[in-house]
C-alpha cells in the first residue's frame, strides 16, 4: 500500500525538484561568475571557473562601500522589523480580543493596506512636512509603515487559537495589560510574530524604490542601491556584479534559513484559523 502510494506520489515529487532545481539556476550563474575572471564572466556562462578569483569580493567591498551600506542596509531592516513585529502583534491582539464594530472596521482597514498602492506624491509631502527626508529614522518610519498592515492580518487571526482564559489567569494573577502581554501572550505568538518579522525583514533588505526616493545622501544608501551604482560604474565586469550580488543576497538566505521553521508554522496557522 506504502508503494502504490509513493509511486503515485513520484510525478508530483519530481515536478517540485524539477521547478526547485528551475530557481537555483540564476543564483548558481551568480555564484560561478562571482568566481571568474573578467574575461570568462563576459558570457555569463555555466561552466566552472578555470581559477578560482576570490579577490573578486575583495574588490567588491573596497570599491562598492558595501560595508557601510551593509550596515545602513542592517540599521534600517533590523529597526523597520522591531517596530513591525511590537506593533503588528499589540494591534492584532487588542483587535482581536475585542471585537466590537469599531474594531473591526479598523482591523479592515488596516489589511486594506495590503493591498493599496504606495501614492508618492502625497507621501513625499508627508515626508518633507515631518522633516523625514533623508533621515536614517524616516526611512525606518517608512518602511515599518508599510508592512504594519501584513503584520496585523497575520498575527491576528492567530489570536484566536490561544485562549481567552489565559487572559484571565493571568489578571487574576495580578498581571498589568503591558505584563499580559508581553510576558503571556507575546511568547505564545512566537510562530506568527517571528514569521511577519522574518517576511518583512526580507522585504526591507531588498528594497529599492523607497530609498532611492527618499535617501539623498549616498553615505546613507542602503545595499541595494550601492548594488544599483556599483552595476552602472563596473557593467562590463561581471565578476565583480555577480561577487556583488552575491555578497548582498547572503543575508538573505541566513535570515530566511534562520527562521524557516517559524515561517511555515506560523503561515500554516495563519491559513487555518480567521
Amino acid at each position: 500500500m506504502l508503494k502504490v502510494k509513493s509511486i503515485k506520489r513520484l510525478p508530483a515529487a519530481l515536478f517540485l525538484i524539477l521547478v526547485s532545481l528551475l530557481m537555483f539556476v540564476p543564483v548558481y550563474l551568480i555564484i560561478v561568475n562571482s568566481l571568474k575572471d573578467s574575461t570568462q564572466s563576459s558570457a555569463m556562462g555555466v561552466e566552472l571557473p578555470t581559477s578560482l578569483h576570490f579577490e573578486n569580493y575583495l574588490t567588491v567591498i573596497e570599491e562598492g562601500k558595501l560595508g557601510s551600506a551593509f550596515i545602513n542596509s542592517t540599521l534600517y531592516a533590523t529597526g523597520a522589523t522591531i517596530l513591525v513585529v511590537l506593533f503588528s502583534a499589540s494591534a492584532a491582539f487588542v483587535l482581536s480580543r475585542n471585537r466590537s464594530r469599531f474594531n473591526k472596521f479598523l482591523y479592515l482597514f488596516i489589511a486594506l493596506g495590503i493591498a493599496m498602492p504606495l501614492n508618492y506624491v502625497p507621501l513625499t509631502k508627508v515626508m518633507q512636512a515631518t522633516g523625514l527626508i533623508n533621515t536614517i529614522h524616516g526611512i525606518i518610519f517608512l518602511y515599518a509603515a508599510t508592512k504594519i498592515p501584513f503584520g496585523v492580518f497575520l498575527i491576528y487571526a492567530f489570536v484566536d487559537s490561544i485562549p481567552k482564559e489565559i487572559d484571565e489567569a493571568a489578571i487574576m494573577d495580578g498581571c498589568s495589560p503591558l505584563k499580559l502581554f508581553f510576558s503571556v501572550i507575546f511568547p505564545l505568538l512566537t510562530p506568527a510574530w517571528v514569521t511577519a518579522g522574518i517576511l518583512s525583514f526580507l522585504d526591507f533588505w531588498s528594497e529599492f524604490i523607497l530609498p532611492l526616493y527618499f535617501l539623498q545622501s549616498s553615505t546613507k544608501w542602503p545595499m541595494t542601491l550601492a548594488v544599483y551604482n556599483f552595476f552602472g560604474r563596473f557593467q562590463a565586469n561581471w565578476n565583480l556584479v555577480s561577487a556583488d550580488i552575491v555578497l548582498t543576497i547572503l543575508p538573505v538566505i541566513f535570515i530566511y534559513l534562520l527562521g524557516q521553521r517559524y515561517i511555515i508554522s506560523g503561515m500554516t496557522t495563519g491559513a487555518v484559523k480567521g
